[in-house]
């Protein structure tokens, strides 16, 4: 069964980057689409961005473009997210999330979840 790990969240001033990786085991992510999600204290989760190899990246959220990206790295089987300029807004526990289809798709149309990484954007 396919299972994700996030890492690479922390704390970050605004203005700063971080980079979060999302591996996937067991499958190859080439046959899902790939969102990536968040969630603040208090707030629903809300979807940021997705991307499949039929879409490439679809973004779901105007406030992250321009600033958060999504890329891949196919040894590794492993699909990052890309974010600069970092704002307290951005503040939340991000997730990334697999579904068995081609297509991107919105909350909560995933079948699996990973467990979440923190990322806090503070001075």
């Amino acid at each position: 069964q396919l299972q994700l790990a996030e890492s690479g969240g922390g704390l970050v001033k605004p203005g700063g980057s971080l980079r979060l990786s999302c591996a996937l085991s067991r499958v190859t992510f080439e046959n899902y689409a790939v969102g990536w999600f968040r969630q603040a204290p208090g707030k629903e989760r809300e979807p940021v961005l997705c991307w499949s190899t039929v879409q490439g990246t679809t973004y779901y959220r105007d406030s992250v473009k321009g600033r958060f990206t999504a890329s891949r790295d196919n040894a590794k089987n492993t699909i990052y997210l890309e974010m600069s300029n970092l704002k307290p807004e951005d503040t939340a526990t991000y997730y990334c999330a697999a579904r068995t289809y081609h297509y991107c798709a919105g909350y909560p149309n995933y079948d699996y979840w990973g467990r979440g990484a923190q990322v806090t954007v503070s001075s």
